[in-house]
């Protein structure tokens, strides 16, 4: 198999443009202590995004956003919110939600 020049350059670039805003601002801040505001900031960024991920999917049906008893997404996030409170367990919550859904998208063909 034959790599043709532009591709690879290309891919190696891609590699780099990838590498480094991941790389360079875990070397740098490596070797500095981070004072604790910005610590305590800094553990809620991975909680905000999965909220804005799951956000989307919940309310988004289809093209618009709706709050409807047509949006199964949305009715599944209920008894699977109240799910994870009581078990605190990404997995069964997870499992929950798959088997949620499977039986509303059953029982309410679209």
């Amino acid at each position: 198999m034959e790599v043709r020049l532009d591709v690879f350059l290309m891919i190696v670039g891609a590699a780099i443009v990838t590498f480094i805003p991941r790389v360079l601002p875990l070397m740098v801040l490596s070797r500095f202590q981070l004072p604790e505001w910005a610590t305590r900031w800094l553990s809620y960024v991975p909680i905000s995004v999965m909220a804005a991920l799951v956000a989307q999917e919940i309310f988004k049906n289809g093209e618009n956003i709706s709050f409807s008893t047509n949006n199964i997404e949305l009715l599944a996030a209920i008894p699977t919110f109240f799910i994870a409170i009581k078990t605190r367990s990404l997995l069964v919550t997870v499992l929950a939600g798959i088997i949620v859904v499977m039986v509303l998208r059953f029982l309410f063909p679209s």
